[in-house]
């Protein structure tokens, strides 16, 4: 069985994450989503999400092409993810080109996908918040 791991937010899940897990699924067998946890979003990537992390993780559970979440708690946790998990493909979206390329050291390829371009969390958040004043 091929493993693919993808990490991220999912905040506001959209059908940009949509495509994203569908094209991070179809290159194994077993998808795994390391959500960030609350903690890591606001301490790690100064993110304050609309969504707690049970909220988000229940809603990629539903997502068909999702077979198991895990919580993200540091960025070191990556290296050891791949051994734990026994992971085949390591899956970004294209915006973190170069960033992961380290773990081709742990034995998983390394996989950058174009995201969809006509939507992001951030421009939702930033709509959402313009036409609420």
């Amino acid at each position: 069985m091929k493993r693919v791991i993808t990490y991220g937010t999912f905040d506001l899940l959209h059908y940009g994450h949509i495509n994203l897990l569908r094209r991070a699924k179809a290159l194994g067998d077993y998808l795994i989503v390391a959500l960030s946890t609350d903690d890591f979003n606001w301490l790690e990537k100064q993110k304050k999400c609309c969504f707690s992390y049970e909220q988000r993780k229940s809603l990629l559970e539903a997502v068909r092409y999702v077979d198991l979440v895990i919580p993200e708690e540091s960025w070191e946790q990556k290296k050891s993810d791949m051994h734990e998990y026994h992971i085949d493909t390591f899956v970004m979206g294209d915006d973190w080109r170069g960033k992961f390329d380290f773990l081709r050291d742990e034995g998983v390829e390394v996989v950058y996908l174009e995201r969809t371009p006509e939507i992001s969390t951030t421009q939702i958040k930033q709509d959402l918040n313009t036409t609420q004043k």
